[in-house]
């Protein structure tokens, strides 16, 4: 990229702006829309936000979609020759409608775990009477957002799935019209991504270990995700049994950003659980810990077709989230006692490996903003998972801010982990 370039991010609900913050950093012009009122102070005195995105259209030398349902909007940009970096009409229902994505798994040869699919309470309840097992509940549709009515059975006989089915049924159906049932499966989680090119994907790939829970120890409801430990790797057995075989469906339909695929692995094989087609948060953050050349470039180059190889840290990366209540929830009463509170760093000069969350600069104090609570983003990298790990808490002793709180153990299960996967033969 010989010359700075101008980036039009477009978000939902203020996702990207540490990405856009970056890509600002390093001298290109940036400007972000976020379409959410309860997140209208979110970036103020930090990015150029607009109240209409479509009248930067033309401004824009690259346009950045930060989440799905901008799918039919990116495809009709693209066919007017704009540069964009986001999902596609297919990309989108592949994440978002969990039938859909697992039937095309099966038709692109995935080898995938039992699922069934319910509209009604009272069905899944007769199946789980009819059918004993160990399944995990998983909401479809808009409802997948909400990650605290994700349930894991523990029970070998669905016992406990069933009782919460039986005994929540009514209040569920007021906020789910469609659920999966899938069969419980033991292994370790692991989730195999790549950026792609609207061709290809560019490598290395990216394995990474998303950490979804609130509390140490994976107790607690499911967040978005608290952290994620991660490498950066040559094509592996889970990437070529996996993404590599959504290649040519991809350029078919000219998706252009992140795809992932989450999966559990054990040694009768790999089970692909997932789509993940666009940004995952905070995923990106941990990625940009680990890419070595600037972002504005990276995507300049991404948007534009080419096929280049991402210059990466060798080791691991680790990205931390900290937040304050009401998170993982949402409840503007209990934000309100944090809501403008500010973000404070002893060492005021150092900033290395800080990515915003929903905050804002006023008079050049960082501060809460939004109402979810999600504040930073604090990321590491190191030879060794250890060394990743100091690093990135290290870098949160640094920060002062009211009530914060954070896993403290991302990371550790690599200790664990690793060795079955490298007895099974996932990794060297």
């Amino acid at each position: 990229m010989s010359q700075k370039k101008k980036f039009l991010f477009v978000s939902w609900m203020s996702l990207s702006g540490d990405v856009a913050w970056k890509i600002k950093e390093e001298g290109n012009e940036v400007k972000i829309y976020v379409d959410d009122d309860e997140d209208a102070d979110v970036y103020d005195g930090l990015l150029d936000k607009v109240e209409k995105w479509e009248d930067c259209i033309d401004w824009a030398d690259v346009i950045v979609f930060d989440d799905t349902r901008f799918g039919e909007t990116a495809e009709e940009l693209r066919k007017k020759g704009k540069l964009v970096i986001g999902g596609t009409v297919y990309t989108d229902r592949l994440e978002e409608d969990r039938e859909f994505g697992q039937e095309e798994m099966k038709k692109f040869g995935m080898n995938t775990l039992p699922n069934h699919n319910f509209t009604s309470f009272d069905a899944a309840i007769k199946f789980i009477q009819e059918n004993p097992g160990r399944y995990v509940f998983k909401p479809c549709g808009k409802a997948s957002d909400e990650k605290n009515l994700l349930f894991i059975g523990e029970e070998e006989d669905g016992k406990d799935i069933l009782e919460i089915l039986v005994n929540n049924k009514d209040f569920l159906a007021k906020k789910i019209e469609t659920f999966q049932l899938q069969k419980y499966v033991a292994g370790v989680e692991i989730a195999t991504g790549a950026f792609f090119n609207g061709k290809n994907f560019i490598q290395p790939i990216n394995i990474n270990f998303e950490h979804k829970k609130l509390f140490p120890g994976d107790r607690g409801p499911f967040t978005g995700d608290m952290g994620a430990l991660m490498y950066w790797s040559a094509p592996n057995t889970i990437y070529n049994n996996t993404l590599l075989k959504m290649e040519k469906v991809l350029a078919e339909h000219g998706y252009v950003g992140y795809f992932d695929i989450n999966c559990i692995v054990n040694g009768r094989g790999i089970y692909p659980l997932e789509f993940t087609c666009r940004f995952g948060y905070p995923t990106i953050s941990t990625q940009i810990e680990g890419i070595l050349e600037p972002i504005g470039e990276f995507f300049w180059k991404l948007a534009g077709g080419q096929n280049f190889e991402i210059k990466t840290k060798k080791g691991f990366q680790i990205g931390v989230v900290l937040a304050v209540p009401p998170y993982p929830f949402y409840s503007k009463d209990i934000f309100s006692f944090y809501k403008d509170s500010s973000v404070l760093f002893k060492n005021n000069t150092s900033r290395e490996g800080i990515y915003w969350g929903d905050v804002k600069m006023i008079d050049g104090v960082l501060k809460l903003a939004g109402e979810s609570g999600y504040v930073l983003i604090v990321t590491g990298s190191g030879i060794t998972v250890e060394d990743a790990r100091r690093q990135a808490y290290n870098r949160i002793k640094n920060i002062r801010l009211q009530d914060m709180f954070y896993r403290v153990d991302i990371g550790t299960r690599w200790f664990h982990d690793s060795d079955k996967l490298q007895s099974w033969g996932y990794i060297q």
